[in-house]
């Protein structure tokens, strides 16, 4: 990447460390962008440069939204007596396209990951048990009556659902 231009140089650099890219994709992306219409770049830089700004979490489950509840859970014709817990959003919307799923959904944003110092406290399982136990006390309008453990089959998603599924039977 020595002979490029500072400018796409730092591009292609920045493109490299996005999951998946490597050295031939990120110049081919960066020569992709130089050639993009000016209307078109800017409205794609706009875009990522509003995306932290604008993104937040559903103060419900925690799904990304713009608003402050996401699209699942303002759905009105969903079961509210299922919970699917997720490690990620992408989890979600994995489930979302096939449409079958009709409940609700709780994005713990991660797995519990000791060798990469990730305890049950960094994750959204204190507000899971919260909001599963609110909603069972008769404050909200349904009673949860399942909860799907949908973690990823790895050594530490099968660890997070063990722990979660204790901490459910504990409160």
């Amino acid at each position: 990447m020595s002979n490029l231009p500072p400018n796409l140089k730092r591009i292609a650099f920045f493109l490299q460390r996005l999951p998946g890219i490597g050295e031939k994709t990120a110049k081919r992306l960066s020569f992709y962008f130089l050639r993009m219409p000016d209307e078109d770049l800017k409205a794609f830089a706009e875009s990522i440069r509003d995306l932290k700004e604008t993104t937040k979490k559903c103060t419900v489950c925690f799904n990304l939204t713009e608003n402050d509840i996401c699209f699942v859970c303002e759905n009105s014709q969903r079961d509210p007596s299922i919970i699917t817990v997720v490690e990620d959003v992408i989890d979600l919307l994995s489930f979302e396209t096939g449409n079958i799923y009709n409940g609700y959904y709780h994005v713990l944003h991660g797995k519990i990951d000791p060798l990469n110092n990730i305890g049950p406290d960094e994750l959204y399982i204190r507000q899971l048990l919260e909001r599963v136990q609110k909603e069972t006390n008769g404050t909200e309008e349904t009673e949860v009556k399942e909860i799907i453990l949908a973690t990823n089959p790895t050594m530490e998603g099968e660890g997070t659902a063990m722990y979660i599924a204790k901490q459910l039977k504990t409160s």
